[in-house]
């Protein structure tokens, strides 16, 4: 009789899909309301490298928006005009300060940096 572990490995890989695909409650803006003097991630459904850096970000207790470039035309003209024309995601803005595709690191440092009231553990 054959393994059900296949399986459920299977079932568990696309759950987590689906689950790091999601946008975050309270996180999601549009470009327009976003706090262009804060942390903006520009992301679009389906990018391994958004869900990458969006699980990695649930870690820490950096406060962010997210824009989905998908849902918002004026998200994704942005992403163009900072990314040599293509729509490359994750796209990051740390107070106003553009990043394509940043690491994890990258992204820290650049807050600590640019916006320090930002970094994870300091209070609002």
């Amino acid at each position: 009789m054959p393994s059900a572990l296949p399986v459920i490995v299977l079932v568990l890989v696309f759950a987590w899909m689906i689950f790091t695909n999601l946008p975050r409650r309270g996180r999601t803006t549009s470009y327009k309301d976003a706090d262009h003097k804060g942390v903006v991630i520009y992301w679009r459904p389906g990018c391994k490298y958004c869900m990458r850096l969006r699980t990695r970000l649930r870690f820490t207790r950096l406060r962010y928006r997210e824009v989905n470039i998908w849902r918002d035309p004026e998200a994704a003209a942005f992403v163009r005009s900072v990314a040599d024309g293509n729509e490359t995601v994750p796209t990051v803005t740390v107070a106003g300060r553009a990043m394509v595709n940043p690491s994890k690191t990258r992204l820290l440092e650049a807050v600590t940096t640019h916006a320090p009231h930002l970094a994870p553990g300091t209070e609002k």
